[in-house]
């Protein structure tokens, strides 16, 4: 899975939600570490490890799951001949006695959890020194058990700090006349009584300290002296004998690292199960039927990253078709249902439960490949179509039969023409390498290739018309609306702009329709006419290709006598040529020849237009369009016009007049 399609389905807000449900650093790492898996064996074995976490989570018991404070340094230190001191072998006797309650924890729950409770085994209490660690260590301090020359010394200097105490309370009587505060305190390790510093000489002894302002003395009396040196001695005693068992319990832990470590692995396999287990149940997720096929097929799924208000879709692909176009407006959700089936098959295969209902399956696919969004880049100067283009460049250099590819908003970003017709190509290519592909669309001949082609199929986004409100429900089988004019109406277009809108759209309808009528187009290739949510309707004020006397479209492939390349070359424009209008960026029918001047007139939707020959080049020859004997009157006059016309041959009538627009 490369590194833009885990960003385009937001993989990585997935892994921060993962790694919030984690106890420690060690279980973070690995969740940083873990990617989606393309081996159907790991996925499986993953979703077993996280259904029973679940399970355990689900019973309300409290997992011991520990932090692991100070381990990690803890470990690397192992090997060095560092000396660890008393608050880090604390940490390490607290992280022993977590290891042991956790493997009795696991044990416990080998009923309900089978497959996790046995990873339990592998740890080592180390027994010998955790018991050697809370016999020497009590919060964070050496014992006085921890051996007996420490605990001989420590009695000794209880004994000298009573002495020092009792000689101290004399001395404090003894100079109450020159002491500041009848308090005694400590300075340097020596105690000391405050004195003022104009009677410094009536109290012999070692000045230790002096207040801020200098007007109190911290005096060691004399009378203090021998018992202090005496009490300095044991205490280097002592720290001599803590360094002994400083070292034996570090050597006792260097004899345990290999299990230390392995303890830590385990710890850290089990943080990363029971936080998949946590973020499982948090979605109120499942996990899915796997199969190692290429096929999804997910029943009230929710986009795990939209919350309680995520409205489940339910989608199917890779069984019967294995290509889905999922269609209708704007805000409607198409490009939210592509995520959603990319980013749950992520998680899928990442060993996480997803928010679907029962029944629901889940191939493991070797690739998962994203082009959604614009991904324009200011910085590497990408036009939308061309990073658009990239993206797609690359799923065809991957792309095989165990690919899902999604792809937002095909032929989006240039010429429509030129667009759809790529689109069509890399679709066709992509069906024969058998890929899975879901797309989003708003064109109708991508919609009218989903229908009439074996393995593919519309889906459109449900839309309610009277609320303009999305219903965020995948229909399958059908081809959805824009509904712009709507839309355009909701957010503030001026009404006489949109009735204008529906005026020429009307028009060019009626145009689109009477060509059907009269070049042969059948219903059963076009749909149901005038009901744009049947696959196969065209948008109203769209120009459709004309369609051979053999009932083929213009721009199928599958008819070597239509390709555009194979039409004369060089000979002059004749009325019925299919011609690029360059200014327009659209296609035209050629209505009158050039003139002397070069001027052509062209067609174009229901208007007459005047254009140098320069400016136009020939698409599809006229006999390549339509029949020798062809009327083009049915092309460039009105029905209404057609019928005056035949009136009039018929018998004179002088209140018929045929009215034609001027050319502009």
């Amino acid at each position: 899975m490369n590194d833009s399609t885990l960003n385009n389905l937001e993989y990585d807000k997935i892994k921060v939600m993962l790694m919030e449900e984690a106890a420690s650093q060690a279980g973070r790492a690995l969740i940083r570490q873990s990617a989606p898996s393309s081996n159907y064996s790991r996925v499986t074995a993953l979703l077993k490890e996280t259904e029973e976490a679940a399970v355990l989570i689900r019973l309300g018991a409290s997992i011991p799951l520990s932090a692991m404070e100070g381990i990690d340094t803890f470990l690397e230190l192992l090997g060095t001949g560092y000396l660890f001191q008393e608050t880090e072998l604390s940490q390490l006797s607290v992280w022993l006695t977590s290891i042991a309650q956790m493997k009795r924890y696991m044990q416990s729950k080998e009923q309900a959890a089978p497959i996790i409770s046995g990873y339990a085994a592998s740890m080592d209490e180390c027994k010998v020194l955790r018991q050697e660690l809370e016999r020497c260590i009590r919060h964070g301090l050496i014992t006085d058990q921890a051996s007996p020359e420490l605990a001989k010394i420590r009695r000794k200097l209880g004994l000298l700090e009573e002495q020092l105490k009792r000689r101290l309370d004399q001395a404090m009587n003894k100079y109450s006349r020159y002491v500041m505060d009848p308090i005694s305190s400590r300075r340097s390790g020596h105690y000391v009584i405050p004195v003022r510093r104009e009677f410094r000489k009536q109290v012999p002894g070692t000045v230790w300290d002096q207040s801020s302002s200098g007007q109190t003395l911290f005096i060691e009396p004399e009378e203090l002296a021998h018992l202090q040196g005496e009490w300095d001695l044991y205490k280097q005693d002592e720290a001599r004998a803590e360094t002994v068992v400083l070292a034996a319990l570090s050597e006792l832990a260097e004899e345990s690292a290999d299990s230390l470590r392995l303890n830590r692995e385990v710890l850290a396999a089990y943080d990363y199960i029971f936080a998949r287990g946590r973020l499982g149940v948090l979605m109120k997720g499942i996990a899915p039927v796997v199969v190692d096929k290429p096929v999804l097929s997910f029943l009230g799924a929710k986009h795990p990253l939209l919350g309680p208000s995520a409205v489940p879709i339910t989608v199917s692909i890779g069984q019967e078709y294995r290509q889905l176009m999922i269609t209708g407006p704007n805000t409607g959700g198409k490009t939210a249902a592509l995520k959603t089936i990319g980013l749950l098959t992520l998680m899928v295969q990442s060993g996480l439960l997803i928010p679907v209902e029962e029944g629901s399956c889940a191939g493991v696919f070797t690739r998962v490949l994203a082009d959604i969004g614009d991904g324009q880049s200011l910085e590497h100067s990408l036009s939308t179509f061309s990073a658009h283009l990239t993206n797609v460049a690359g799923m065809l250099r991957l792309a095989d039969e165990r690919s899902l590819l999604l792809m937002d908003e095909l032929a989006a970003g240039t010429d429509p023409g030129e667009g759809i017709a790529l689109s069509l190509a890399i679709l066709e290519e992509l069906l024969a390498r058998r890929s899975i592909v879901a797309a989003t669309t708003h064109f109708n001949e991508i919609k009218e290739f989903a229908r009439r082609t074996p393995g593919c199929r519309n889906v459109r986004m449900a839309f309610d018309p009277d609320t303009l409100q999305p219903l965020y429900r995948l229909e399958i089988g059908e081809a959805g609306s824009s509904f712009a004019f709507a839309i355009a109406r909701k957010y503030g277009i001026p009404e006489k702009l949109v009735s204008r809108a529906e005026q020429y759209a009307a028009a060019g309808t009626r145009q689109v329709e009477e060509r059907k009528a009269s070049a042969g187009y059948s219903q059963e290739f076009m749909g149901t006419e005038g009901n744009e949510d049947e696959a196969g309707s065209s948008n109203p004020g769209e120009d459709v290709m004309p369609v051979s006397a053999a009932g083929k479209r213009s721009g199928d492939t599958g008819n070597p006598n239509l390709d555009p390349a194979s039409s004369p070359p060089g000979r002059p424009l004749q009325q019925g040529d299919l011609v690029y209008i360059h200014p327009l960026k659209q296609t035209g029918i050629v209505y009158k020849p050039a003139d002397s001047k070069g001027e052509v007139v062209v067609q174009f939707r229901n208007r007459k237009l005047t254009f140098n020959h320069k400016r136009l080049s020939l698409r599809i020859a006229r006999e390549h369009l339509y029949p020798a004997d062809y009327d083009m009157d049915i092309v460039f006059e009105s029905v209404e016009n057609r019928k005056k016309r035949k009136q009039m041959s018929r018998r004179h009538n002088p209140n018929l007049e045929i009215i034609k627009p001027p050319e502009e």
